[in-house]
């Protein structure tokens, strides 16, 4: 029971951090994957890919040869991640305001334009983002005070494994 306290309070933290996260813009076009990589393939047999950090059922990995880029646009890392050997995320990590106002425009003009409602804060100081499709959904954060942004594209099906084995090794 203390244990879903916990849960719910952190919940309740993000939701009142940032009130947009509940609701995410439908994608215009569903990637169903990253930089033509379907979720679900297994990432350990693609030779352009190494190993950057591994766990008993999740693996993330980095692209070998190629400089960081989302879009054409220089990020710090892009990570893809599996669990339990089927492609599931990419986390994607950047940093400037100038970058994320380019990768910004990107995921619009890419899936389609954020809502913008009366009285909603474009600048704050944590931005959110959310596209959803039918197979993938897009979380992009940016934190302005710092000027780190992160890109969370999950396939809708297989991230709530990473709840799963979360679950699993927390006590």
């Amino acid at each position: 029971m203390k244990q879903r306290a916990g849960h719910f309070f952190i919940l309740a933290l993000v939701f009142l951090w940032f009130p947009d996260a509940l609701h995410a813009v439908p994608m215009t076009k569903d990637p169903k994957g990253f930089r033509d990589i379907a979720w679900g393939s297994s990432l350990s047999e693609r030779p352009d890919l190494r190993v950057k950090q591994e766990g008993h059922h999740l693996r993330e990995y980095e692209f070998k040869r190629d400089v960081p880029s989302f879009g054409g646009i220089p990020v710090e890392s892009v990570r893809l991640t599996s669990v339990d050997e089927q492609f599931a995320r990419v986390t994607i990590r950047y940093k400037g305001d100038q970058i994320h106002k380019r990768i910004l425009l990107y995921l619009e003009e890419e899936f389609g334009p954020v809502e913008r409602l009366p009285g909603q804060m474009v600048r704050g100081l944590n931005q959110q983002y959310n596209w959803r499709g039918t197979d993938s959904e897009i979380n992009m954060t940016y934190q302005a005070a710092t000027e780190r942004g992160f890109i969370f594209i999950d396939s809708r099906t297989l991230a709530p494994l990473f709840n799963d084995q979360i679950a699993d090794t927390a006590d």
